[in-house]
């Protein structure tokens, strides 16, 4: 089994995607971190209650800003881990590895458990990146803007560790898709049009259905940013403005939640590349 998670580990490793994608996931995770520390602590200005302009630190907070501003990159960051988590399988089709791979491990089980393994250290380590660009990014436009830049260092190191595992959790999403949708460029096309389009648009959607308006908070993206707490300590109308959901789930109702789609679309892959025949 170890060696089996070391073969796949070694096949990302000994790719170009290995320090492609990390260098991609801390550059846009510092641009999008910085953009967003742009507005919230450096040009950013929202109304008081007597109508005089307040910037966001002090109507705020600066420990949030600084958890917005550091977690302002992460629908980049998610969307990238389901991409990771898609090619990890869709790969073994599109470059025809895949009868080799079931030569080499005949027991599907085990591959299958080693392949969901090295999904989740390769997406670890690429959250690490990401994570790491976001920091620096954000806390170049915090300092700019004369924002602490660590104002709660044990809720932020809670943020980014949440962070960290929703995006393990995205890339096990992708796992999942890759191998429902072995066509890679079909697989890519749906994970992305999907979280970007769709899940959008029916949420909008299903807002102006009564019974049904609650539902898009159980959607990935909407669980997501439940998970990581992210508009904690914003009022509600505030934190619908920034893309919250209205009456958001607690972080650990949105965690399992997501842990919940991760594990059926890992399970789904894992049922499907049992049964698949392989020519």
């Amino acid at each position: 089994m170890i060696s089996l998670v070391r073969a796949e580990l070694r096949k990302y490793f000994t790719t170009r995607l290995s320090w492609s994608m990390p260098l991609a996931m801390a550059v846009l995770g510092a641009l999008f971190a910085a953009l967003q520390g742009l507005f919230l602590a450096v040009i950013g200005e929202f109304p008081g209650p007597d109508g005089t302009m307040i910037v966001p630190a002090e109507m705020f907070g600066e420990d949030v800003v600084a958890r917005l501003v550091y977690t302002g990159a992460v629908q980049m960051g998610y969307l990238l881990a389901l991409v990771l988590g898609i090619l990890s399988m869709s790969g073994e089709f599109r470059h025809k590895t895949i009868t080799a791979t079931l030569l080499t491990a005949p027991r599907r089980g085990q591959l299958i458990a080693a392949k969901l393994a090295s999904v989740v250290v390769i997406v670890a380590v690429n959250a690490l990146a990401f994570t790491a660009g976001s920091v620096l990014g954000g806390g170049i436009t915090l300092a700019i803007g004369d924002v602490a830049l660590f104002p709660d260092p044990a809720g932020l190191m809670a943020t980014f560790a949440r962070m960290i595992l929703v995006l393990v959790l995205w890339g096990l999403m992708g796992f999942g898709l890759g191998v429902l949708i072995p066509n890679q460029v079909v697989a890519l096309f749906v994970g992305v049009g999907v979280t970007l389009l769709i899940e959008p648009l029916l949420g909008f959607g299903l807002t102006f259905v009564d019974q049904l308006a609650d539902a898009s908070k159980y959607f990935p993206s909407q669980a997501s940013m439940s998970a990581l707490n992210l508009f904690a300590g914003l009022d509600p109308g505030m934190a619908q403005t920034m893309g919250g959901a209205q009456d958001a789930l607690s972080s650990w109702v949105a965690t399992l939640v997501l842990l919940g789609y991760a594990v059926f679309m890992a399970g789904l892959g894992w049922i499907l590349t049992a049964r698949r025949d392989v020519a």
